[in-house]
């Protein structure tokens, strides 16, 4: 996703650099891009950011859970 993001802004530069537009018009349409590029970056990092947390609170839920169930088990006297 970020490759595309980034993929997609460098394009952008790219035709706007060869565009018939003033230096000035053209700078500022780069920064405002770069500025939106960014935000989307931050917000695609907090997204992940929050995968991340979520997939890892499963993973500790999980693993204590079968901790549990082994210890209900030992002290039933299942064979583990």
């Amino acid at each position: 996703m970020v490759a595309f993001v980034i993929g997609a802004l460098t394009g952008a530069a790219v035709a706007l650099l060869f565009a018939p537009a003033s230096g000035e018009e053209t700078r500022e349409f780069l920064g405002q891009r770069a500025r939106e590029g960014k935000l989307k970056a931050r917000e695609a990092m907090d997204e992940g950011r929050d995968y991340y947390r979520s997939q890892r609170d499963n993973l500790v839920t999980a693993v204590e859970r079968g901790r549990e169930a082994f210890q209900q088990a030992r002290e039933r006297g299942d064979q583990v």
